[in-house]
């Protein structure tokens, strides 16, 4: 059976420049610094890249849980990580591909180190603005120098970023040899290192780690949620990037169905949509295998704190609704029945 955690987040950006594009080569001076935005028809949607939130959320890790992470190899125009998911947890829920060059030798016989990739155990999306917006722009000089001053210009943008994650319980601390892509995570002549000897074991055609270390690894990653900080110029426009809403639950599908709980209404603000989940409730309740946890911040879209509770009210027997943390405190202690 598939068991898949799955979550909808809202990151309340307000005055926010969180990821920038840099300088680009067609505007009229090189001291413009845009933030990110992609274009639908004509309206921008500021956004913050997948890999950025992902490196955010492995450094939380680093700092909250003590994860001690991957070092990283460098061999001329490539990097990789040191491709070993039993010691680094890191490797094992974000995935790595480890490609170092090869060699020829005498004959043209190749040597080096085997070409290793694991698929992410943790997937996201980019986080995009609910709404269109199109960024400020603002003005600013440097000016603690004799003569005159220095201006430069940058973006920013007050939004409601959505975001949609899952993580993989099948496939946390499993570790295949299979030879296609993503799934030839250990080498062909991979043993167990003698300190993992009674932690690790082969099970069909893998190596599997212990229950309790695969569910910490995943507990961690859930755990951080609420303390995850980071962005660009955050000396200037200091955004709490951890979510004020967040939607968890285990379902037994890869396919994500919390991707359609953001709105925005007649104002063109953003909001909940809460149908939209109890459409979720219904349609895939053979699919739900924990209960659905709704958490929100107190201050973060109180229009919805009514309809939040009469949704608790009428769905007692499959939704909680609580805090953030209360949220993703709740579904890790799920997690011991479901793993």
């Amino acid at each position: 059976m598939v068991r898949t955690v799955q979550g909808f987040v809202m990151v309340d950006a307000w005055a926010s420049a969180l990821n920038n594009a840099g300088v680009q080569a067609s505007e009229r001076t090189d001291n413009i610094v845009r933030t990110k935005v992609f274009w639908r028809g004509r309206e921008a949607y500021p956004y913050v890249s997948g890999q950025a939130w992902r490196y955010w959320w492995r450094m939380a890790l680093a700092t909250h849980k003590g994860w001690e992470l991957s070092p990283i190899h460098r061999e001329a125009k490539i990097a990789y990580t040191a491709a070993d998911p039993l010691t680094y947890p890191d490797d094992d829920i974000f995935g790595y591909m480890r490609a170092p060059k090869t060699t020829r030798g005498a004959g043209g016989k190749k040597s080096g180190q085997q070409t290793v990739t694991r698929a992410s155990v943790l997937k996201n999306s980019p986080l995009v603005s609910v709404g269109p917006h199109r960024p400020t722009e603002d003005f600013g000089t440097f000016s603690r120098l004799e003569g005159d001053p220095v201006p430069y210009e940058h973006e920013f943008y007050s939004t409601v970023l959505k975001g949609i994650f899952s993580i993989d319980l099948d496939n946390a601390g499993v570790f295949k040899q299979v030879p296609t892509a993503g799934s030839q995570n250990l080498p062909d002549n991979f043993e167990v290192p003698a300190e993992f000897a009674s932690r690790c074991k082969a099970e069909d055609g893998a190596f599997v780690l212990d229950r309790a270390i695969r569910l910490t690894r995943v507990r961690d990653t859930l755990g951080v949620l609420p303390h995850l900080s980071g962005g660009a110029m955050s000396a200037r426009h200091l955004t709490r990037v951890a979510p004020s809403l967040v939607v968890l639950g285990v379902f037994a599908t890869g396919s994500h169905l919390l991707s359609h709980l953001a709105a925005v209404d007649e104002r063109g603000d953003a909001t909940f949509n809460t149908e939209a989940l109890v459409q979720v409730l219904n349609d895939y309740s053979n699919e739900r295998l924990t209960k659905v946890y709704v958490g929100r911040e107190t201050g973060f879209m109180e229009h919805i704190k009514d309809a939040l509770n009469t949704l608790a009210e009428e769905h007692s027997d499959s939704v909680v609704v609580t805090t953030v943390k209360g949220a993703v405190d709740g579904l890790c202690q799920d997690l011991d029945d479901v793993f």
